[in-house]
């Protein structure tokens, strides 16, 4: 499907007497605000329409269905106190505001070079982030969210499938929970995948709605993770970073140099999770 009739055909469906919409040509983005709230959630179209074509939504009513639990959840009032253990981290960019467009900070903490760990409270459907407001009233400092927010993580599942290219085995958790790459941040996790990896462990986190594991058995490995995170991360609706890491010694490092190592031979393949060169 063209951009156009993709673009058109979600216009159609968000037609609503309380919500404006805004079309970004330079960014292929559709902005729908709430009149009331002056508030809104911002439609990326071309991962959208590339997850389109891979099947991985049924029809544009997802979408519509985003959008509405998005603005629903603006609506809702923050309160902690009562809701710990609904309090989870999310992974973002470095390049992710650190404060509301109303210029409340948000809280985080820093990661890695590449990310930071905010918070948020699980809504359900949706969630929002926590800022400083909401942890004022609650009585509650910074620390103790991301005490209470590494504590939960762990309490979700981590459905994991496998794929093998080259020699090296690829997981992918996808939970479609909204915390798929929070999981980076359970310790126990990583632990885990290590003890089980024969070869070196390396992640990335592409987007919000994935985290991926490799067990790296030659240099081919590392091209090919190079190449699925740049994929992931293309596609993602909230991108991360396309830098994979190592895990050595409970430290992730970057591994930008492994993923440009020149291969004599590159071969397309075929993988359920993209095209990929092994």
């Amino acid at each position: 499907m063209e951009m156009r009739e993709f673009r058109k055909q979600i216009e159609e469906k968000l037609v609503h007497d309380d919500w404006t919409i805004q079309y970004d040509h330079k960014e292929s983005t559709l902005r729908v605000e709430d009149k009331q709230l002056k508030k809104g959630v911002t439609l990326a179209l071309k991962p959208l329409l590339a997850k389109w074509e891979r099947g991985e939504f049924d029809s544009i009513d997802e979408v519509v269905r985003y959008v509405e639990i998005g603005l629903h959840s603006m609506k809702q009032q923050v309160q902690l106190r009562g809701n710990e253990k609904k309090i989870l981290p999310v992974i973002r960019s470095t390049s992710f505001p650190t404060e509301t467009k109303e210029g409340i900070k948000l809280i985080y903490h820093e990661h890695t070079a590449e990310t930071r760990i905010y918070y948020a409270l699980d809504l359900g459907e949706s969630y929002t982030l926590i800022n400083e407001e909401a942890i004022n009233e609650a009585a509650l400092s910074p620390e103790k969210i991301k005490e209470m927010a590494l504590f939960n993580i762990r309490s979700l599942e981590q459905p994991i499938n496998e794929d093998q290219v080259a020699g090296n085995t690829f997981y992918f958790l996808r939970a479609k929970d909204g915390y798929d790459a929070s999981r980076i941040l359970d310790q126990s996790l990583l632990d885990k995948m290590e003890q089980k990896v024969k070869g070196k462990l390396a992640l990335a986190v592409p987007h919000q709605d994935v985290l991926i594991f490799a067990d790296i058995l030659n240099d081919t490995g590392y091209d090919v993770l190079a190449q699925i995170a740049l994929q992931f991360f293309k596609d993602g609706r909230i991108p991360i970073t396309a830098l994979p890491f190592l895990y050595e010694n409970g430290e992730l490092e970057p591994t930008f140099i492994l993923a440009q190592k020149n291969l004599k031979t590159h071969h397309q393949r075929r993988s359920k999770y993209g095209t990929i060169m092994s």
